[in-house]
């Protein structure tokens, strides 16, 4: 499974299942999914080996488990823009890990 390619569709079906709305302002977001999938696999990629609740537990205590976290790499402006919304737009402070 390409888990970038693929999440955007899961996330719009699961949000549209249980009533939700996916559009320019409510649902689904794609850069902001994009730019937590991309914190997950780099958290991962220097975890040590243990099992899943320590490394959740872990990812979750980290930087790239705050809320705040894709803010690091964005200005507030074009993360919440409707293009950010739609499409994964590239970080204008720094680049994603």
């Amino acid at each position: 499974m390409d888990v970038d390619a693929e999440i955007g569709g899961i996330i719009r079906r699961f949000n549209a299942s249980v009533g939700g709305i996916n559009d320019d302002h409510h649902g689904y977001h794609e850069t902001i999914t994009r730019a937590y999938v991309a914190g997950v696999r780099w958290y991962l990629a220097q975890a040590a080996e243990e099992d899943l609740l320590a490394r959740v537990n872990g990812l979750l205590e980290s930087p790239m488990g705050r809320r705040d976290w894709p803010l690091r790499f964005y200005s507030r402006e074009r993360l919440f823009s409707v293009e950010a919304r739609r499409d994964f737009v590239e970080p204008d402070l720094a680049p994603l890990p």
